[in-house]
């Protein structure tokens, strides 16, 4: 799951947080960390059972799915790689131009 989507569900749920308990999360944090958000969700979870608050499970959950999903399928190259390859990219000789194609002349030139 993208970032920007458990960004999104943490920053949602900081929200249902601190209106139903006045507790103040680190929303970036929460999408940053796993064990930080799996504590907010038990938090949450918690609280929602205490104050009969439905929707606070329901966005814990969605929280703990996103924690919990599989990593993106492309790992990352580390900078070094990228860099490497993009010096080798610059200092490799320019590729020869094809000669252009003979186009015919006057026969006896222009006079």
């Amino acid at each position: 799951m993208p970032d920007s989507d458990k960004l999104a569900i943490a920053a949602h749920l900081h929200v249902l947080l601190r209106r139903k308990t006045g507790r103040v999360t680190d929303t970036e944090w929460m999408a940053a960390n796993a064990e930080y958000a799996l504590e907010i969700v038990r938090f949450a979870r918690r609280r929602a059972q205490e104050d009969n608050v439905p929707e606070l499970v329901e966005w814990a959950d969605r929280l703990d799915l996103a924690i919990h999903a599989a990593p993106p399928a492309a790992p990352r190259r580390p900078l070094l790689d990228v860099a490497t390859q993009a010096v080798r990219q610059r200092m490799a000789p320019p590729p020869t131009p094809e000669p252009a194609p003979e186009v015919p002349r006057y026969v006896g030139g222009i006079r």
